[in-house]
């Protein structure tokens, strides 16, 4: 989630509807984006955005219990929920800390800067109006030879087939949301060249799968998701003149169609690089 102090602005809203969906998200990415991230036994790691905490949890798993995993987020509710959510998953405060905080100014101890072994976001740099300064941040704080990994939206990959009716309206007026609000819906083309803006060198880039067909499990978490997402910022998107509550009505009608076709097909990746840090 984008910290206010940054400039930016979430588009979703925080409340608990927008909380479930967040959680629904992290059901149906992390094991995927995990997978695209290098952590060895024992890394220590930056969470940058660490939002409900699942992803953190997940990469302390990883690391191990001689590694360490520092997240930071600017909701003290949401600090909150993930701290509960790590000792439910029996992890220690020392493996995984939760730390209030702006991702501009991270709030290091003495000594902690430079030191991490991996600095990692994702859905962060799409809120802010300066994503590349929060990359020299993640690029100072790890030591040389540490790894930095972006992951995030190019809003404009996203397909829907068969196109429910509006869709191609309704998406459009939520990109447009975000450039009025002085956010990036396309940052995700960009982490590469923030990587190497940011003093980083790039080594690898790929897409992180989120999508989904009709008889897939996923399908309809993912459909959910995607319904979440436009309901979170309707009232906004209607507030800025950017379409009309009928054609929002409408369109969410057909999305409810479109749930129940048998040959229904959502086709989105989040584009994820990898930058070192020169030694």
């Amino acid at each position: 989630m984008a910290d206010p102090s940054t400039g930016g602005e979430y588009v979703h809203g925080t409340d608990q509807t927008e909380q479930a969906r967040l959680a629904l998200m992290n059901g149906i990415l992390n094991a995927r984006t995990l997978a695209e991230i290098p952590i060895r036994a024992g890394d220590r790691i930056l969470d940058i955005g660490s939002g409900l905490g699942q992803m953190s949890i997940a990469m302390a798993k990883v690391s191990g219990r001689s590694g360490r995993v520092l997240g930071i987020e600017r909701s003290t509710e949401q600090i909150a929920k993930a701290a509960a959510s790590r000792d439910e998953a029996g992890l220690t405060a020392e493996q995984v800390e939760f730390r209030q905080g702006d991702a501009l100014r991270p709030p290091f101890q003495e000594g902690e800067r430079n030191t991490f072994d991996l600095a990692f976001t994702r859905f962060l740099l799409e809120h802010v109006p300066e994503p590349l300064a929060v990359v020299k941040q993640m690029v100072q704080a790890v030591r040389p030879g540490g790894k930095i990994v972006l992951a995030d939206d190019d809003h404009e990959v996203l397909r829907l087939h068969p196109e429910p009716a509006g869709m191609r309206r309704v998406w459009n007026a939520y990109m447009s949301l975000y450039e009025r609000v002085g956010n990036d819906p396309l940052v995700g083309r960009r982490v590469v060249q923030l990587l190497h803006e940011a003093g980083a060198k790039p080594v690898r880039n790929t897409w992180v799968w989120f999508g989904a067909c009709s008889g897939n499990e996923l399908f309809e978490p993912t459909v959910l998701n995607l319904i979440g997402v436009l309901r979170g910022a309707s009232e906004r998107m209607i507030a800025e003149k950017l379409i009309t509550a009928p054609e929002m009505d409408a369109f969410f009608a057909s999305m409810q169609e479109f749930a129940q076709r048998p040959d229904a097909a959502v086709w989105f990746s989040m584009a994820l690089a990898e930058g070192v840090r020169p030694a």
